[in-house]
């Protein structure tokens, strides 16, 4: 309640940030913790074999990840904290606070794996001209192996934080943090993850950079199953693992995790569908080990089509199971600390907040204050008439064509929470919920929609200077009022 709202009232904040964070999962694993170690292998066995076609494909393999990876993987990377510094700038700041080492020792790690495969794909030719040189090339593919897998290895731990920090609620530290009950399952899981999905994308690349010979596609195709294969059983270990450690709390919200509130009765077929998709993708490896020349050029696609949607639809099942939380008992989704709720619930939110129109709810301002309280509680994750829209939302719980009664609505926005677990309770006083009634009765009947500050203007509350009120337009012009 110490920031401006930043909010996007049609495609939703939430939006934002899943759409670049699972754009950034999606090339992350596959196109650097995975591929580097797969392109590092391909080029020792060339070395050990002699056959300059190993080398060769390497090459060509490792500029197509070298582009990507520097490129929208680098550009997502920094889009997640735009993103999340925007839209909950509480929780980001929390996680800095928490883990301000090992971010710090990431960045490091980052800075040595951008540097390594500048060195890794610009030295290749210069390498080539005797066996040592060589050997010191392959070992600078080692090195930024490691280093890949290293950033994602300290990004784990964060993200297994905020699902469930374990015992650091009571034990506040860094490496009480880090050690928290999700982080060495969802390694376990994402590690083989990664490299199974780098060996099929090295599949996709093969339509490409081996056309004519297929004798050498072959034993390609059959190389790169032997190593995704080999894989395949820490997976299953690593996803029994993982499933085993999520608490039960968020257990309770697979079925819209998986197939959201709308779809959420058909989770079932979904996951049917998620587990077909992994078979075939099993299937086509074993094909591919035992029988590659029966192996069609195209189908060398759809297994990399298969495994880069099963990982999309990890990233966002992992995003919503941890609801109402945005870090697990210590945070709700709306930026609002678990042990603050008491004080606001019967206090008030406005009370405490900095970027509010006003303080306290009279009959007069019902309106805007409920459109302040919406600001702070809701457009975490909902808008006004966009996507999970509130009016939308009580439009399919009342009608659209019918009359909204105000007190059960007051009822249900109170008890949402119990019918819809990943919902956070309403964290404000009574006067606020009337309000926030009161503005979603408003926006219904003039379809108005919330800009966010960055283009509506950024407003400070009354009482936070003694002298004048302060709305700083989106042009940035002051359009100060000057109070008695």
């Amino acid at each position: 309640m110490d920031f401006p709202i930043f909010h996007m009232d049609d495609a939703g904040n939430r939006m934002l940030i899943a759409v670049i964070a699972i754009i950034h999962v999606m090339i992350n694993h596959p196109m650097a913790v995975g591929m580097m170690p797969l392109i590092t292998l391909m080029e020792y066995f060339g070395y050990k074999t002699g056959q300059k076609k190993w080398d060769t494909l390497a090459h060509k393999i490792l500029f197509v990840c070298f582009i990507i990876t520097t490129t929208a993987g680098a550009l997502t990377g920094v889009g997640i904290w735009l993103s999340t510094s925007l839209i909950n700038p509480y929780a980001i700041g929390s996680l800095i606070r928490v883990f301000f080492w090992g971010w710090f020792t990431e960045w490091i790690i980052f800075v040595i794996e951008v540097s390594l495969i500048l060195a890794y794909y610009l030295l290749w030719p210069k390498m080539q001209h005797s066996p040592k040189a060589k050997l010191n090339h392959i070992r600078i593919g080692l090195t930024l192996s490691i280093a890949s897998w290293g950033t994602m290895a300290i990004i784990v731990a964060i993200l297994g934080f905020m699902m469930d920090p374990g015992d650091w609620t009571t034990t506040p530290g860094l490496v009480t943090g880090v050690l928290n009950p999700l982080y060495l399952p969802q390694l376990a899981f994402r590690t083989p993850l990664a490299m199974i999905g780098a060996g099929l994308f090295a599949w996709f690349l093969m339509i490409f950079f081996v056309k004519k010979d297929r004798e050498f596609l072959n034993k390609a195709i059959r190389f790169v199953a032997i190593w995704s294969l080999c894989w395949l059983p820490l997976l299953m270990v690593g996803a029994l693992w993982y499933h085993d450690r999520i608490p039960t709390m968020m257990q309770s919200n697979y079925d819209v995790a998986i197939a959201t509130q709308q779809w959420a009765a058909k989770s079932n077929d979904l996951l049917w569908i998620t587990w077909v998709s992994f078979i075939i993708v099993v299937a086509t490896l074993a094909i591919g080990l035992l029988k590659p020349r029966f192996m069609p050029r195209l189908a060398l696609l759809i297994p990399f089509v298969l495994i880069t949607a099963l990982l999309g639809q990890f990233e966002r099942v992992r995003e919503f199971i941890r609801k109402p939380y945005v870090i697990g008992n210590y945070m709700y989704a709306n930026g609002i600390r678990v042990e603050d709720y008491p004080l606001l619930q019967s206090e008030g939110m406005l009370k405490y907040a900095t970027y509010t129109h006003v303080r306290e709810v009279t009959e007069d301002n019902k309106v805007i204050a409920g459109q302040d309280v919406f600001n702070i509680a809701c457009t975490r994750c909902h808008t006004t008439q966009g996507v999970n829209g509130m009016v939308p939302k009580f439009n399919n719980l009342y009608g659209a064509d019918k009359p909204w009664d105000a007190t059960a609505m007051k009822a249900y926005i109170q008890g949402m929470h119990n019918a819809r677990p990943f919902m956070p309770p309403f964290p404000g006083n009574d006067a606020e919920l009337e309000a926030l009634v009161a503005y979603i009765l408003h926006i219904k009947q003039t379809g108005e929609t919330l800009p966010g500050m960055q283009s509506g203007g950024i407003v400070i509350s009354p009482d936070a200077s003694p002298k004048k009120t302060v709305q700083i337009s989106a042009s940035g012009d002051d359009t100060s009022n000057a109070t008695p």
